[in-house]
Formats: C-alpha cells, sequence, structure tokens
C-alpha cells in the first residue's frame, strides 16, 4: 500500500518587497535551500493596488537556476538579452532557463479592475548545466492540459505527468511537477508523489487538510512541506480549495546564493559578480540598450 506524506513543516508566506518596489509574499526563499531542493524560492504576488506592483522588475540578471512565472490575472510584459519579448498573459507561463547568464525584466500591468495576481517560482539547476545555453519558453494557457477530477474539481499540468497526461514543459533533469489543482466544498484527492523527491502545496484560495487525520485546517498563503512518501491526500474546506503543488528529484549539492545568482561555490559566485560588473556576464551577444 502507499506510504502517505505527513506533513513536515506548515508555514505562512510572509510580506517581502522586491523589484522595484513590488509588494509580495515570499512563501520560501533564501534561508534553507536545503529543505526544499531543487527549488529555492517561491513568490506570490497579489494585489488589486496598481501601485503596489506597477515598478515591476526592471533589467536584472540570472545565472545557475531556472525562473517559472505562473500568472493568474493580469499580465506582464517581458523581454530578455536573447531578444525575446511578449506578455504573459493569465493562465499562462513563463519558463526560463538562466544556465550561464541572462539579464531579463518583467513588468506587471493589472486587468480591467487593477487586479494582478502571480507566482514565480524557482528551480535550482544541477553543477553540470549551471553555465548552459539559457532559453526561454513561452507557454500559454491553452497548452495547459486540465484534467477533471472524480468528484469534481480540476487538476492543471504544467509540468510532470499524471495519469497519462504529460504537461507543456519536459526535459527538465531534476523531474519536476508542477500542479493547480482545485477540489469543491469537502472534495478529496489522492495525489500520486515519486518516492524520494521534495513536495509541497501552497495554498492559494479556500482552505484544505492535507494529512486528513489531523484537525487543523491550512488557509489561503500557507505552505505546506511534505516528508518522505508517495502520495498525499487532501481534504477540501467547506469553501473548497485551490493549491499549487510541486515535486522534484532533490540535487544534494552545494549551495552557493547570492540575489539573483545561485551557483555552487563562493569562487563561482564571486566570479559572476565580477563578470557583470566588468560587463562579460552574458555568454551570447549583447542587445543594445541592456
Amino acid at each position: 500500500m502507499p506510504t502517505i506524506r505527513a506533513i513536515a513543516a506548515i508555514s505562512r508566506s510572509v510580506p517581502t518587497l522586491e523589484g522595484a518596489g513590488v509588494h509580495l509574499r515570499r512563501a520560501f526563499g533564501f534561508a534553507t535551500p536545503e529543505r526544499f531542493d531543487p527549488f529555492l524560492l517561491l513568490d506570490d504576488f497579489r494585489s488589486d493596488t496598481p501601485a503596489h506592483y506597477a515598478a515591476g522588475f526592471p533589467w536584472h540578471p540570472h545565472r545557475g537556476i531556472e525562473t517559472i512565472t505562473y500568472l493568474l490575472k493580469g499580465e506582464v510584459a517581458h523581454g530578455d538579452s536573447l531578444g525575446n519579448h511578449g506578455t504573459i498573459t493569465a493562465g499562462a507561463v513563463q519558463w526560463m532557463t538562466a544556465g550561464s547568464g541572462i539579464i531579463h525584466q518583467e513588468m506587471p500591468k493589472g486587468d480591467d479592475g487593477g487586479a494582478m495576481h502571480g507566482f514565480q517560482l524557482w528551480l535550482n539547476l544541477p553543477a553540470a548545466e549551471k553555465m548552459s545555453q539559457p532559453r526561454y519558453r513561452g507557454i500559454t494557457a491553452a497548452d495547459i492540459p486540465r484534467l477533471a477530477l472524480p468528484g469534481g474539481g480540476t487538476l492543471g499540468i504544467i509540468c510532470g505527468r499524471v495519469a497519462d497526461c504529460q504537461g507543456p514543459v519536459t526535459g527538465i533533469s531534476t523531474d519536476p511537477t508542477y500542479l493547480d489543482i482545485s477540489l469543491p466544498p469537502d472534495g478529496r484527492l489522492h495525489q500520486p508523489t515519486p518516492s524520494g523527491h521534495t513536495a509541497f502545496a501552497y495554498v492559494i484560495a479556500g482552505a484544505a487538510r492535507f494529512a486528513p487525520e489531523e484537525a487543523k485546517e491550512c488557509l489561503d498563503t500557507t505552505l505546506v512541506l511534505f516528508s518522505e512518501g508517495e502520495g498525499i491526500e487532501v481534504v477540501a474546506g467547506r469553501s473548497g480549495v485551490r493549491f499549487l503543488f510541486c515535486t522534484g528529484r532533490p540535487l544534494a549539492e552545494p549551495v552557493a546564493w547570492q540575489g539573483p545568482i545561485v551557483m555552487n561555490s563562493q569562487a563561482e559566485l564571486n566570479e559572476a559578480f565580477a563578470e557583470y560588473r566588468k560587463g562579460t556576464f552574458l555568454k551570447h551577444p549583447r542587445p543594445a540598450g541592456i
């Protein structure tokens, strides 16, 4: 019989300022990267007040990671040093592999009512891929399979496989799963997980119990880190629940991290920042104006 994962830790995301003054909530990041390995950071940016997000995230560098932006409301105009540019719309995803180095910007714009809601997840790259060629993948809302769940609810697959359905992002060495799951009031779900992989859930609406034998409900903006096992059990609250669910194979490698750059040693980190100061950070031609 599959082993159901118990809850290892529960916390609430905390208000933080990032970019040029964007108000957001940080679910995890910076403090203890080994706990969420291979994931590094999860930010939740949501507001109905344009002044809280309009300044956005102007041009800045990344190296050694992948950044995954998933939008529920509003739009985000983006551009990068590879020459990619466009707009992330509601329901869409930008999956950017920084690799050896990229400079990009993301500038949010609310919907017609001024609402903005999205998430940015950082995924670490293994040492062998830290200096790989940067690449960008744009995934539209229509690209993301959404499965109907028994008893009601839906499951969207950004990355990974559920039953016979594969998400649009493939070929990631840490074998991540990234799901957007909604359950109706009192709805139940058993979601299998790969043994040995890190697993966490982040509630974005409603409430649920993630270890049904426990009475405590996890409310909106709650992060749940799971212990080892082969699946999770979820029971939605009276108003239902919507949550992000991620799993990934841990890298178990040293992490040297400062701001937007994540390497394996302090020497590599120092070199990255020295290159940025000297203008040799990018390993591809630098477009004018960046």
